[in-house]
């Protein structure tokens, strides 16, 4: 329905996010889902929020899934009809929004003749989330509106289909007179499989339109828990102080959020202090009691997390810990949206959130993810997909992530964890870094706790694209809590293992990482200590580590190529695509053809090859005995240097570590599982030996 209402209850009614509003059915709604729009970077970020109208592309798939059991053809398409055929995909769907002024953080004003869609990442409300995970069967739009246009709420099925549900003529002048409040009621009725509702809006060709505070709201009596949920924020730090800095004050800036906010852990394990930084005085006088500031020693991600979690739990005042990265920049109507959808669910979940990339703010790199216990390796949630561009292809261009989607973990750049559920399972694995996140989602879920990660809720942060742990002293880490992971959850999965392990170390060495190697092998001899070594060395092992990987020919680095002989040449990629078999085929010749090589790169007078970081895969060293290769970071080089003999022993010290894990794998199994490695009492024992030290 379409009422006239004034001004100034309008605005009161797009403000009262926490509190109940009542209607004449003595039903009381909260909003759970505000209508945003960016007020800073809008230029990188605004496909995220609001996008120009256009046409849904059409896939055939939507209407009959059979189409996709048959195979294209491309051998009978011409380069020229190839290069058109990706050309029409790139039409106007990739033109930036325009015709619009963001004039506050929840509205917006149309020049006239402008039609825009909230069919986006941020604004379109995942109803089929809502249906699916909670008791809630209906939901309530409304916004206050001015000028003259059309408002139109859609739906969309989990196939991707949408239609309208209801459209409202808009006709008022503004600054003078009332604005007209549009409302209505929307069934989830259908949607257990997927979908979404969000609205369009278009200005007449004569005039301007505004909408304003538009909200989503469900009935407050279909929430699980008797009053609105509490949450603690646990943000760790090290050495990143300006990062962490920005992510209070983000915070602090969101008097919605601090309604439900205990107080953010901000754990500082580094020497260069958030607390000694300008403007930290102010932001933490702003927070006030709000804030909790803790120091200790470097007891890594998993230390630092886990003493919000701990800190949480004891202090017994949150229904739940958001575990924030440092150095992710936040859409804090994110943590409110997270927090309200977890009082709603019908069993308590974790709520994850999306990572975009910080340095191409539209491309989501993964909302939600599993962990497959053959590979013991992370992948997206089914039917999703890693790196997807929303301002090449828009959430109504992409049928495919209109359906439910179903997580096993959510990475610790955001991640919602209901207090009951670490009192039942304890907190993250004394890990120091990695798979600390997919251990905690696949324990929980074996608990009963499944992981939701929910559409509209994300953070940007930096991608893995400009990383590899493989050449660095984390691939310790992911090779020994790897394992560990698998050990606690996967009891009979001792010769899998065992091959993955052979695979990823052979890998290794036809890359020249032999100092990769090393920490790989040091850190299968210490999962075979047991669950005592691995709580006992969490505060010294890094050092350990370091000392470990120095001295290696891939681990010694120049600032200056021109610090190095010239090579002899300049990688480019030179293979060709090939089927997934085809590719592990070609790996394993190439494996063979290492341990018979007699290659020893030791005696070049000057790189065979230069390679840059984004080539640096097995490939690209097939053939090479010597190579200079950049770092992931793009901030120095290397001079790998084959060593056939040492890849050989290399080898042969993995074959045996491999089989004696593999032979003891249900004894190990049985005792991580024990010991209760990730137990709070496990937890405050180490914070208070870490304090002795």
């Amino acid at each position: 329905m379409v009422q006239a209402q004034t001004s100034a209850s309008a605005t009161t009614l797009g403000a009262a996010s926490p509190s109940d509003q009542s209607t004449p059915g003595d039903t009381r709604w909260e909003t759970v889902n505000r209508v945003v729009y960016p007020l800073r970077d809008a230029d990188q970020t605004m496909p995220l929020y609001a996008v120009n109208w256009h046409p849904a592309h059409f896939d055939p798939s939507v209407f009959d899934e059979r189409d996709n059991l048959y195979s294209a053809n491309p051998n009978g398409m011409t380069r020229s009809e190839l290069a058109r055929l990706i050309a029409q995909g790139r039409c106007a769907t990739s033109e930036e929004p325009h015709g619009f002024t963001v004039d506050s953080r929840n509205t917006i004003t149309l020049t006239a003749g402008t039609h825009l869609s909230l069919c986006t990442y941020f604004n379109a409300f995942p109803a089929g989330y809502w249906r699916y995970w909670t008791r809630v069967k209906s939901v309530r739009f409304s916004a206050w509106t001015a000028g003259k246009g059309t408002v139109t709420v859609f739906r969309s099925t989990a196939r991707g289909l949408a239609a309208p549900v209801r459209s409202f003529s808009i006709d008022t002048k503004h600054g003078d007179g009332d604005p007209q409040r549009v409302e209505v009621m929307l069934s989830l009725k259908g949607m257990l499989d997927g979908g979404f509702y969000w609205f369009d809006a278009r200005a007449d060709e004569d005039a301007s339109l505004t909408v304003g505070d538009a909200i989503w709201q469900v009935p407050s009596h279909d929430r699980r828990t008797p009053n609105p949920g509490t949450v603690s924020v646990a943000i760790t730090t090290f050495n990143r102080p300006s990062y962490c800095l920005d992510q209070l004050r983000s915070i602090a800036g969101e008097s919605e959020l601090r309604a439900r906010l205990d107080t953010v852990y901000c754990t500082d394990q580094g020497t260069d202090l958030v607390r000694d930084q300008d403007g930290f005085a102010t932001t933490a006088s702003d927070l006030g009691e709000q804030l909790t500031y803790v120091r200790q020693a470097n007891l890594g991600g998993s230390g630092g997390f886990s003493r919000g979690m701990f800190e949480t739990v004891k202090a017994g005042r949150s229904d739940y810990t958001l575990l924030l990265d440092d150095d992710a920049i936040s859409e804090p109507e994110s943590i409110l949206r997270a927090v309200q959808f977890a009082d709603y669910t019908a069993r308590p979940v974790l709520v994850g959130g999306g990572m975009f990339h910080i340095d191409h703010r539209t491309v989501l790199h993964v909302q939600g993810e599993r962990f497959d216990p053959r590979s013991m390796w992370m992948y997206p949630s089914r039917g999703a997909e890693f790196n997807h561009d929303f301002r090449s292809e828009p959430l109504a261009d992409s049928p495919s992530l209109h359906g439910v989607k179903f997580s096993d973990f959510n990475g610790w750049w955001f991640c919602l964890i209901p207090t009951e559920t670490m009192r039942a399972i304890g907190l993250g694995l004394p890990a120091f870094i990695k798979f600390d996140d997919i251990e905690y989602g696949v324990r929980a879920k074996k608990h009963g706790f499944p992981t939701v990660s929910l559409p509209g809720v994300a953070v940007w942060h930096m991608g893995w694209h400009d990383k590899d742990p493989a050449r660095s002293w984390e691939e310790y880490f992911q090779v020994r809590n790897r394992w560990v992971c698998a050990l606690l959850h996967y009891p009979n999965a001792g010769r899998a293992a065992a091959f993955r392990m052979l695979y990823e170390e052979a890998n290794l060495g036809l890359r020249m990482l032999y100092s990769g190697m090393a920490l790989s092998q040091m850190a299968l001899v210490d999962v075979l200590k047991g669950p005592a070594y691995l709580v006992d060395s969490l505060p010294t092992k890094l050092g350990e580590v370091r000392k470990a990987r120095a001295g290696f020919a891939d681990s010694t680095t120049f600032a200056s190529p021109l610090e190095l002989p010239e090579p002899g040449d300049h990688a480019e990629r030179e293979w060709a695509p090939q089927s997934a078999r085809d590719v592990t085929k070609r790996g394993m010749k190439a494996v063979l053809a290492a341990l018979r090589s007699r290659v020893d790169g030791s005696k070049d007078e000057a790189p065979q090859v230069a390679i840059p970081a984004r080539f640096s895969i097995w490939p690209s060293f097939l053939g090479v005995s010597s190579a200079m290769v950049t770092s992931a970071d793009g901030d120095s080089v290397a001079w790998f240097r084959r060593g056939s003999r040492l890849y050989r022993r290399n080898m042969r010290v993995c074959f045996g570590l491999a089989r004696k894990l593999a032979r003891s794998w249900k004894r190990l199994s049985r005792e991580y599982r024990d010991y209760g490695v990730a137990s709070v009492d496990t937890w405050e024992r180490i914070f208070k030996d870490a304090e002795r030290q």
